[in-house]
């Protein structure tokens, strides 16, 4: 478990090589040296930086082979990041954007983005549920989206599975209310990263420093869901109002 300032001592990453993944886990490391297993695509090319950014921050790296499209290979990846001893903060950072206009008219593509945006996280949350539960201590981190409050038009088939998989974890927090693990659903809105760079820049945008510290600080606090940008949830709460008729009309 965290140490009383906050050290972990044994971090799992699943989505090796995500920035946002990568952002949160240096912000633990910059407490002090811990162990990182570090579950990312063997073919991936950014699985060596990303190793190497996590040891020049401080941490002990393992890498495991990870595929989130492998859900027969789940159980083995979580047995192995946990035989190392307890985890202290699970990160569930994976994900894929891919174009929105054409997801929706695509069978395959729309059911791949499904796939590794809501199936995924729900194998592996699960899972790491079960191993939380039972160790009695520690934060699963999902990293969810904005996208998932209001489904909107314009990526609604992203938007449909982060609301899934949003609505999962916050009630695998419920589930493990009583045992001394806790779930952290984090919200970050826009991230400056590369897969949103194509994107442009759309108001309330954050940098992945940002997300990192909230997501540190919120772990810290025990809290069970955050904004990244507090705004935010301002914003969700009143799109949740607005009648659809009205809400197609809005510019975004």
């Amino acid at each position: 478990m965290l140490n009383a300032v906050g050290q972990a001592q044994n971090i799992l990453l699943l989505g090796g090589t995500s920035e946002i993944g990568l952002g949160i886990a240096k912000e633990f490391l910059s407490r002090g040296e811990a162990h990182v297993t570090l579950a990312a695509r063997k073919d991936s090319p950014r699985v060596a930086d990303a190793k190497a950014q996590l040891e020049a921050a401080g941490g002990v790296v393992e890498v495991l082979e990870f595929d989130a499209t492998d859900f027969d290979a789940h159980k083995e990846v979580i047995d192995l990041a946990f035989a190392v001893g307890d985890v202290d903060v699970a990160i569930v950072a994976f994900g894929t954007l891919g174009d929105q206009e054409e997801l929706w008219k695509d069978q395959a593509k729309a059911v791949a983005s499904a796939q590794i945006n809501f199936t995924a996280p729900v194998s592996l949350g699960v899972l790491l549920g079960q191993k939380f539960k039972k160790q009695g201590h520690g934060t699963i981190v999902a990293l969810s989206s904005v996208a998932g409050q209001r489904v909107r038009r314009s990526n609604f088939v992203y938007g449909a599975a982060k609301a899934g998989m949003d609505g999962f974890f916050v009630n695998l927090g419920e589930a493990l209310r009583d045992s001394g693990a806790k779930v952290l659903v984090v919200r970050p809105g826009q991230v400056r990263t590369k897969m949103s760079a194509e994107a442009g820049e759309a108001p309330l945008t954050v940098n992945v420093e940002d997300v990192a510290k909230a997501t540190y600080d919120a772990v810290v606090d025990g809290k069970e869901s955050i904004f990244v940008h507090p705004l935010f949830e301002y914003v969700s709460l009143a799109f949740k109002f607005i009648p659809q008729k009205i809400f197609r009309k809005l510019p975004f």
